[in-house]
């Protein structure tokens, strides 16, 4: 197959198009020199239009260059592609995927958004779930940054029904390896400095309408533990008990909501997090996981391939329940030598593998990239 022939495949007309599918015949094989003590994982994803025999040839790139788990996107805040109960449901593209990519070798793990909800019916109908940030304001109307940014409150006992029904049905389906949770957090008090020039903003503190969350049941919870209502402090980010109230409340919703239902159906749980994780009270860290996946995208931090290292020794030493580490990479912040070092150097610090982010941006030579690294690890 020549680069002709790999472009046609994958619908690459025009630029900026990502390569979606295949590897050459020399690729066929798989990386016999891999290190078995590490996994490399790759998100996908959401996508609906490609035939069963397309996914059979994808899942072969993924396999031959490395690839031991894939994270196909299964839960978009909006509806469901799984034959979900109780959410809407786009189509049922975990069930087409899932057999497929089991005969290739692979570990299948869905990934969900967790804490915000799109979802027409429950927006109308309980608004009272969601966030409210110090200014009360609701997320529902004017939610931070982007429109999506509706978040549900960590607080609220509806609330973790409401994402324990996902995650249940998720752990039913039997061929299921997992179920990875994103967005797992509060709205980002503080967005990494490379990304706050896209929203024409600038954060040298916590400026109070992206301050979240002060609803009523966060404000009453904090107050009968400490007599103090976080909307009379005169500098919250200082607060290190309304800080770390926080914090718990969605460590809460991981180590004793969630956890428990995944791992009774034999399952494994992860979640991609945060590096900046005080900024989006997120103390991942303290969670029960069976694998962390840090977004390690060096580019919003301003930050070049040597910190991603940093970090991932930072953060395999941080986890109090020893969970592994797997360097999230984005792969369209890395050209392809970069997208090797970065993997080779995520190995060299002590983390369990990678994952990328994205499947829609590995390219032909991307793909060679990535098992060349896993062949030196």
């Amino acid at each position: 197959m020549n680069r002709r022939e790999f472009a046609r495949l994958i619908g690459l007309t025009g630029a900026g198009l990502a390569a979606k599918k295949f590897l050459p015949d020399a690729l066929a094989s798989h990386a016999s020199g891999k290190n078995k003590n590490k996994k490399e994982w790759v998100w996908i994803g959401t996508d609906t239009s490609a035939s069963p025999d397309e996914w059979k040839k994808r899942f072969e790139v993924m396999r031959n260059a490395g690839i031991d788990a894939i994270l196909p996107e299964i839960y978009n805040s909006r509806e469901a592609f799984y034959e979900s109960k109780h959410l809407p449901v786009g189509e049922p593209w975990l069930e087409t995927i899932l057999p497929i990519a089991k005969d290739a070798g692979l570990e299948v793990h869905a990934w969900m958004w967790t804490m915000p909800c799109n979802v027409p019916a429950i927006v109308e109908k309980n608004p009272e779930w969601f966030v409210v940030n110090r200014l009360g304001e609701s997320s529902t109307i004017k939610p931070a940054y982007v429109s999506y940014y509706k978040f549900l409150c960590p607080s609220r006992p509806e609330v973790w029904e409401f994402i324990g029904k996902t995650v249940s049905e998720l752990s039913r389906i039997s061929e299921l390896d997992g179920v990875h949770l994103d967005y797992i957090r509060y709205p980002d008090v503080i967005l990494p400095v490379g990304l706050q020039p896209k929203y024409h903003i600038v954060q040298d503190k916590e400026y109070p309408q992206y301050d979240y969350c002060y609803c009523d049941v966060c404000r009453g919870d904090f107050k009968k533990g400490t007599g103090i209502d976080p909307k009379n402090l005169d500098d919250p980010s200082s607060n290190i008990a309304w800080n770390q109230f926080r914090y718990n409340r969605v460590t809460h919703i991981v180590n004793d909501v969630l956890r428990p239902i995944v791992h009774k159906s034999g399952k494994k749980l992860t979640a991609a997090v945060f590096p900046n994780w005080k900024d989006v009270r997120q103390q991942w860290s303290h969670w029960k996981l069976d694998g962390a996946m840090p977004m390690l995208y060096a580019r919003y931090y301003d930050e070049d391939v040597s910190w991603i290292g940093k970090e991932t020794n930072e953060e395999v030493k941080s986890q109090k329940y020893h969970a592994p580490v797997y360097s999230g990479l984005s792969v369209g912040q890395l050209g392809d030598e970069d997208l090797s070092n970065a993997v080779l150097v995520s190995f060299a610090s002590g983390g369990s593998g990678v994952s990328l982010f994205s499947a829609a941006s590995m390219t032909f030579e991307k793909w060679q990239s990535m098992r060349k690294a896993v062949t030196e690890e």
